[in-house]
């Protein structure tokens, strides 16, 4: 089995949800200890849309997709592991809540 080294939780928004997106991921970083990556106001990476990324340590799983799961309000939210294979990591060890959006997987 792989070792999973942390997650990775991506936070969708565009401009009319962009203050929602960015509250709960503030939220999230007062809540637990995770880092909250910056609010990106464009595609970036292999993310379809705007984004915002939380990363967190494997111990913190049980806590923080709960937390997202009732706290998102509509919001999509991906979450994947860290193993070190980034395809396997944004395909098939993914979670979804809400609609699955597609991914630019041709960057991996």
């Amino acid at each position: 089995m792989q070792q999973i080294k942390g997650y990775h939780a991506h936070v969708y928004f565009d401009a009319t949800s962009i203050d929602q997106a960015r509250a709960l991921c503030e939220h999230a970083a007062q809540v637990f200890p995770l880092k909250m990556g910056r609010v990106h106001e464009r595609p970036v990476g292999p993310h379809p849309d705007w984004s915002c990324q939380l990363a967190f340590g494997p111990e913190l799983i049980g806590e923080v997709l709960p937390w997202l799961a009732l706290n998102r309000k509509g919001l999509v939210v991906f979450l994947h592991p860290d193993t070190g294979d980034d395809l396997l990591d944004h395909t098939e060890h993914a979670i979804w809540m809400g609609a699955i959006r597609p991914l630019d997987l041709s960057i991996f």
